[in-house]
């Protein structure tokens, strides 16, 4: 079995501005994922759309099999010279691992990677190139399971400057931070939110630039599969669990709905407990059935994880009371947790029977049927950079 990754990224806006100057590209190929980190010139409006052409661009023809060459030729082509400094471009980083464990890196003008391995700093080598009179450093390695890869912008590297620190926070310093956060068992989720946070606290939560930390570790597979709703045809309920439980012991399993769970017990022969815990008082208290990791109630408990997920991918307040909200024990934090931090595939097996009651316009959410919460679901989990299938029953 090849390497696989779990990515994630955190980005603080300038101090005042509503729109971020960095953008994170995260792309899958058939044999590999790729990290995009453009950093825009300025900061506000001009600086998101030139990183988010740079990062487009770049992404689509990585995808179509572009060279370097090719690529860096086209963003000095295609990006608006800037009146003032006479230049058009955005800094760029890209990160591709291929699922047999080797790497390419390409670094323009943003600070360099920090590279972890064993919980000890490796260096990157420089091998520059001369592409259309811009110095580009080319790097191709092998990474191994365990390692961790951080991609930033020049705004990490600038907190604290003037202010906290003379200097900022020079590159040796975020790496030796980045290191001391380093676990084998933390997700890139929270090493990107770490960074992040300190440096909110050295800007004083006042950044003076655009700042983003992007993360890929390199992980064993780790599938999970959710099951939700009865299958439209009562005979369908076999085969539906039967490929629910398919795949190895690598794979987590969670049941959302207490038909559903019904059906597994059924099917099983596995006896179904409810906890008799209240965790949130706003959901059911979760239930459990030998070999399925989680089992909770159905489309509430779905909603606010798709709400939970949703600030995740966009930004909002991932905080550490973000990661203490994922760490509590109820149903929805359990379930965001799984699929955030310990997943990098998700197989969805949805039942299409009607219950009538997700038609109450009185429940305290706006969804239709449960296949449209699958389908939000489905969406925000993509923009995760995470594999995504969905079977309908």
């Amino acid at each position: 079995m090849g390497v696989t990754v779990d990515v994630a990224y955190k980005s603080l806006n300038k101090f005042n501005e509503v729109l971020c100057g960095d953008k994170v590209e995260l792309l899958q190929t058939e044999n590999s994922n790729i990290m995009i980190l453009a950093d825009g010139m300025g900061s506000g409006v001009k600086a998101n759309i030139l990183a988010t052409m740079t990062s487009k661009i770049l992404g689509t023809m990585f995808l179509n099999g572009a060279t370097l060459e090719e690529c860096v030729e086209t963003i000095v082509e295609t990006l608006p010279v800037c009146q003032v400094r006479q230049v058009a471009y955005s800094t760029f980083s890209i990160l591709q691992v291929f699922n047999n464990g080797d790497a390419y890196l390409v670094e323009f003008d943003n600070p360099g990677c920090i590279f972890i391995r064993n919980g000890e700093l490796v260096p990157i080598p420089q091998n520059t190139r001369i592409i259309r009179d811009k110095k580009i450093n080319e790097y191709r390695f092998q990474v191994k399971k365990g390692d961790a890869l951080i991609l930033m912008s020049d705004g990490t590297i600038h907190a604290g400057v003037g202010q906290l620190l003379n200097f900022g926070w020079l590159w040796e310093d975020v790496a030796s931070y980045a290191v001391k956060q380093y676990r084998l068992t933390i997700s890139a989720a929270r090493l990107a939110s770490s960074l992040s946070r300190a440096c909110d606290e050295l800007y004083q939560y006042r950044p003076g630039d655009d700042t983003t930390v992007s993360v890929m570790r390199i992980i064993d597979q780790k599938p999970v599969h959710l099951m939700t709703g009865p299958p439209r045809n009562p005979d369908d309920d076999k085969t539906m669990v039967e490929d629910f439980l398919l795949g190895d012991d690598t794979a987590k399993r969670i049941v959302c709905g207490g038909t559903s769970a019904n059906i597994v017990s059924r099917i099983t022969g596995k006896k179904l407990s409810v906890s008799l815990d209240y965790n949130d008082p706003d959901l059911p208290p979760i239930a459990y059935i030998d070999g399925i990791e989680l089992v909770t109630e159905g489309v509430l408990t779905l909603n606010r994880v798709l709400q939970l997920l949703r600030r995740y991918v966009r930004n909002e307040s991932v905080t550490e009371d973000f990661f203490l909200e994922l760490d509590k024990q109820n149903g929805a934090s359990m379930a965001a947790k799984m699929i955030i931090e310990d997943c990098t595939e998700l197989n969805l097996y949805v039942g299409k029977a009607i219950n009538s009651a997700y038609q109450n316009p009185g429940l305290p959410f706006d969804l239709g049927i449960r296949q449209n919460l699958v389908e939000q679901l489905k969406h925000a989990v993509e923009e995760m950079g995470k594999k995504v299938t969905v079977t309908y029953y």
